[in-house]
Order: structure tokens, then C-alpha cells, then sequence
């Protein structure tokens, strides 16, 4: 077969030019509103740096780059979906029990992975985006500011040619640095006391620890830095980089339907399983001339690959229109948040369906335990939703589970709310639904998390 690079080449660079003029024509510098943030020192910290934020915003918008760069509050999101796509990637969040300010992006270079290491790559998207970014954080907030640390999340693309295919995938750094640290790394005179900073810092490459080496071609050994204690983020329990605590966080540092959101509390994605250089496992796309992009390739043996975030986007792709169709007209029905549309996303090696629902009910605090909640949730509010809603989503083999977040309101405070996700097996919420199974039967069968933190649920006894 002949190679076909160049539309390839062609299309890439019309995607990201068409890109910069979206992100240039609806820029409106909007940001999180402090209302939308339960943790009392985020929500002063957002209301009090609020133009500071919106200022920053402009700056980077307007900024140049060596690739297009554009601010996303969600890192898996596709900032050509105008509808659903969050520019709003500055805010004040929780990581690790610290408060953070967070900036998130997505970063359009495509690194060839067959000639820069995985450090090459991570080094290149830190002093192309994030040091640019850190030197006007450092102009316009003061250095006292109000938060713990200064943290960076960016997603970028990488490209692993091999005969007559490209194989294409994403990897996320996510950087947090100690806010003195963050003034002090642009005034180092030597990249030597740079790195010195760098080597205590938190640094995530996919969701996996990562000793980041300045234009080094290796990363450092994260046992001989100490911070093996660090681990993997997503051993982490405390998904923080996200200061709106509504749901789990769909990001990076703790996201799980992104290969990794790392430093997140509210939207939900989890950390991918750490990739090298050797073993990367994108998917791989079939160049054929007139085609943007081919059939995902069964490897020889014929054994299916698991699921990467490359699938997920093609679904999300494939099935955008019945999505947008499905929040636009059924929204109200099914109570859809209008900030966390449905989501094609990958966890535990599985391609879900991530919705994000509003529980109209009201508990107090007193007189309700997370199991009751928990449970009072599922049979009276998800469980009768869930027939109507299997009738209008999108049908495809390839999906494994729906992953429905239900956000409880507890008490009479106005941000105060609990999740409660729940990730289901899809033919077992078919057999649910078609009077197989029980209720009982399909959370056997399911994972059931309570602001993060795994429960096991009987629902005769907790209510």
C-alpha cells in the first residue's frame, strides 16, 4: 500500500487553524463563578482574584505559541464542539488537601514518539506552554497569594509512524509546583537550580509520578528524587483539581475517563495507565487518500487492544449530534447539568458513556446516612429514569459500561452537594431494564463511588 502523509499533514494543520479562529472569535474571558464552588477558601480565593483571572485569560488567549494553545476546563473535551466546549481552564481547586491555582489546556503539537522520549516530549510542552504561562501568572498575581500551590495541566498529541500507518494518541503533564517555587523558577540564573526546583515539585505524565529532566533526553529515576511515596495518581483518593466539588472530577491528576486528569475535585476523569516509548498503545488509523481518518487496526493474532482515548473520541465524534440532540430536547426530562454533557471516556480499560445528573430531591444531613443517600438515589431517581434514558443513547458494540453521576443536594446550603456515580455494566443495565435482573442485581454488578471514595451498597438495609 502507498503512503498517504500529506493530506494527512494538510488536514492536521486545517483542524488547528480552524481552531485558533474559533478560539479567537468566542473568547469572552468568562470564568468560574464563585458560586459554583463548595470549598469556602476557593470560593473566597475565586471571587477575590476574579479579574486578576480574567486578565490572565486574555493574556494567554492572545499569547503566541509554538502550536495553537487553547484553555479548557476539561482537558478530554474537543475544543471544536462549540456547544459543550469549557474554555474556562483557570481556577482555584483542590489537590492532595492543598489549595491550588490551576490552569488546563490543550496543546496542538503533534510529537513524532518514534524520535523524542517521553521526557523529550513532557520538556518540550513544559517551557513551550506551561513557563510562558507561569511568567504572566507571576506578573499579575501577587506573591501571597491565597493558595498553596501553582499548578498546570496540558494535553497534547502524539504520533508513532509505522509503514503504511500513524499511530495516534494524547498523553497529559500535569505540573504542581509550590506557589514560592512557581516566583522563584523564572528568576533561577542556571537551568541546574531550575531543575533542583523541579526535582521537588509534583509532575505527572499520564497520571504516573514523572521525574522531569530539562533538555535531557531521560526522565529521572522518581525513587532517587523521594517522591516515591507520591505514586500513582490514581491511587490518589482525594481527586482535587477541581474547586467545584460537585462531581468527580473529569480532568487529569484524577480524572478517570481521560488517560489522566491530574489535578481535579469536581469533573471526573482517571489517570491511563502509564505508556513508554516502546509500548505506546494508540490507536492505529489507517491512512487512505480522502479519508480523515481510517478503521481502528485489529494487531495481528486478532487480539483486540484495550480501549484508549483515541476510541472514545471517535465516539464522541460519531454520536456528537445524538448527544447535542439528546441535552436539547431532553434535558429537563432526565435533569442533564448543562455544564458536563455526555462524555465518551475510558476507565479500568473499559470505553463508558459518562452522564452527569441532577437529583431534584432535597436530603438533610440528620436524618440521612451516604447509603440511604445513596440508595434513595438509585431507586427513586436513577432506576425510573433508567428505561427512558437506554431508549436515547447512542447504540455501538464498543461501549462497555454508562458511568451516571447523580448529584444529590444535601441541606439547606445552596452549593452543598454529594455525587454519586454510578458505573454499570451495559448489558446488565440492558437486563435492568428488560425486567432480567433487579436493581439489587445490577449494583452487584456495578462500581458505586460517593465522592470518590468506593462503597459497596445493599439497598433493603440502607433504606
Amino acid at each position: 500500500m502507498a503512503r498517504h502523509t500529506q493530506p494527512v499533514v494538510k488536514l492536521v494543520c486545517a483542524v488547528v487553524v480552524c481552531t485558533s479562529l474559533f478560539i479567537l472569535n468566542v473568547s469572552t474571558y468568562a470564568q468560574v463563578s464563585p458560586a459554583e464552588i463548595a470549598d469556602p477558601r476557593l470560593k473566597t480565593a475565586e471571587a477575590k482574584y476574579l479579574s486578576q483571572i480574567q486578565s490572565l485569560h486574555q493574556a494567554v488567549d492572545q499569547m503566541k505559541f509554538p502550536f495553537s494553545f487553547v484553555l479548557a476546563r476539561y482537558v478530554n473535551t474537543d475544543p471544536a464542539r462549540k456547544a459543550s466546549f469549557d474554555t474556562r481552564g483557570i481556577e482555584f481547586v483542590k489537590f492532595q488537601n492543598r489549595a491550588l491555582l490551576k490552569m488546563s489546556g490543550i496543546y496542538s503539537a503533534a510529537y513524532n514518539s518514534n524520535q523524542l522520549t517521553q521526557n523529550e516530549r513532557a520538556d518540550r510542552t513544559f517551557q513551550e506552554v506551561v513557563v510562558p504561562i507561569l511568567r504572566v501568572v507571576t506578573e499579575q498575581f501577587p506573591s501571597d497569594l491565597d493558595c498553596d500551590d501553582i499548578g498546570f495541566e496540558i494535553r497534547y498529541h502524539t504520533r508513532s509512524p509505522n509503514g503504511n500507518y500513524d499511530y495516534e494518541g494524547q498523553e497529559m503533564l500535569a505540573v504542581v509546583l509550590d506557589k514560592t517555587d512557581a516566583f522563584t523558577y523564572l528568576n533561577a540564573s542556571a537551568d541546574e537550580q531550575r531543575q533542583v526546583i523541579l526535582n521537588r515539585s509534583a509532575i505527572y505524565v499520564n497520571g504516573e509520578a514523572f521525574g522531569l529532566v530539562l533538555n535531557g533526553r531521560d526522565s529521572l529515576n522518581i525513587e532517587v528524587l523521594g517522591r516515591s511515596a507520591v505514586g500513582s495518581v490514581a491511587a490518589q483518593t482525594d481527586s482535587s483539581f477541581k474547586g467545584t466539588a460537585t462531581i468527580p472530577a473529569r480532568s487529569s491528576i484524577t480524572n478517570r475517563s481521560f488517560a489522566p486528569s491530574t489535578l481535579t475535585e469536581a469533573p471526573l476523569t482517571a489517570p491511563a495507565e502509564n505508556v513508554n516509548d516502546s509500548t505506546q498503545r494508540p490507536i492505529a488509523v489507517s491512512i487512505v487518500p480522502g479519508s480523515a481518518v481510517g478503521s481502528p487496526v485489529v494487531p495481528k493474532g486478532g487480539v483486540t487492544p484495550s480501549p484508549t482515548q483515541g476510541d472514545a473520541d471517535r465516539l464522541q465524534t460519531e454520536f456528537q449530534s445524538q448527544l447535542d440532540a439528546l441535552l436539547k430536547v431532553d434535558d429537563a426530562k432526565f435533569h442533564f447539568v448543562d455544564y458536563a454533557p455526555p462524555m465518551f471516556a475510558v476507565y479500568h480499560k473499559k470505553l463508558v458513556l459518562q452522564l452527569t445528573l441532577r437529583n431534584p430531591a432535597l436530603f438533610e444531613m440528620s436524618t440521612s446516612s451516604i447509603y440511604k443517600r445513596a440508595a434513595q438515589s438509585f431507586d427513586l431517581f436513577l432506576a425510573p429514569e433508567l428505561k427512558g434514558l437506554m431508549q436515547k443513547l447512542p447504540v455501538t458494540t464498543e461501549l462497555d459500561a454508562l458511568d451516571i453521576t447523580v448529584l444529590n443536594r444535601v441541606g439547606v446550603e445552596k452549593n452543598s452537594s454529594e455525587a454519586i456515580e454510578f458505573i454499570c455494566p451495559l448489558k446488565s443495565t440492558q437486563s435492568f431494564v428488560g425486567d432480567e435482573i433487579t436493581g439489587q442485581d445490577l449494583l452487584n454488578q456495578s462500581i458505586i463511588l460517593v465522592n470518590d471514595v468506593r462503597i459497596s451498597l445493599n439497598l433493603q438495609s440502607a433504606e
